[in-house]
């Protein structure tokens, strides 16, 4: 797999579903880059069953992320039409009415691809048509994006695995409190606690107290 951490993220332009039900056409993450940092995941289809959890997590704690100057968007296989009627179906059908982010259609899989979630590959058989080998879908992808459009942190889930919406927060906590105050964040360090200076006087300190 690659690590897209300390790269650009990649470019894409792609249909997507904003709003909650307004679908574009030339949806980019480019129009955040020097103005929002960006939570951009993957999920591997829309009516399944991990993934609506999921989703609807990430719209319940969109105002925490908001207030970080933070932009969430996710992204699947689906076509952008499918994106749509699962937006407008209610929750106890399994939908994810509410949500407001936005959802982006990857149905060529090509976002997919670069990002490195694919769950399968292009290949050609023997008369040198192209085929597919494996699942056409998207692992648990999820890259924090800052606002220069270099990806800083990075996590990776197999389709039944469930993601932490904290832990994305926490993160973001993390980045940015690096970013405001050039101390790095130990193990399981939340916003509030002490972090350490990056030297062996600021480690043994902190070691030697903790």
């Amino acid at each position: 797999m690659s690590v897209l951490v300390g790269k650009k993220a990649p470019e894409f332009t792609a249909p997507a579903v904003v709003n909650g039900g307004e679908i574009v056409e030339n949806f980019s993450l480019k129009q955040y880059e020097g103005k929002k940092y960006v939570v951009f995941f993957f999920y591997p289809a829309d009516f399944t069953f991990v993934c609506p959890t999921e989703i609807v997590a990430m719209q319940e704690k969109l105002a925490e992320f908001e207030k970080r100057d933070v932009a969430v968007v996710g992204a699947s296989t689906d076509q952008q039409f499918s994106h749509w009627k699962w937006l407008q179906t209610e929750k106890n059908d399994g939908g994810i009415k509410g949500v407001k982010f936005p959802l982006v259609a990857d149905s060529a899989m090509t976002i997919s691809e670069n990002y490195d979630v694919l769950a399968g590959e292009w290949d050609y058989d023997e008369t040198g048509k192209a085929v597919f080998n494996g699942n056409p879908q998207a692992y648990r992808g999820l890259f924090l994006i800052d606002k220069e459009g270099v990806v800083r942190h990075q996590v990776v889930n197999d389709m039944p695995l469930g993601r932490s919406v904290d832990e994305v927060l926490r993160m973001v906590d993390a980045l940015q409190f690096f970013e405001e105050n050039g101390e790095v964040c130990p193990a399981n360090w939340h916003k509030g606690d002490e972090a350490l200076q990056a030297t062996q006087e600021g480690i043994a300190n902190y070691l030697g107290k903790n």
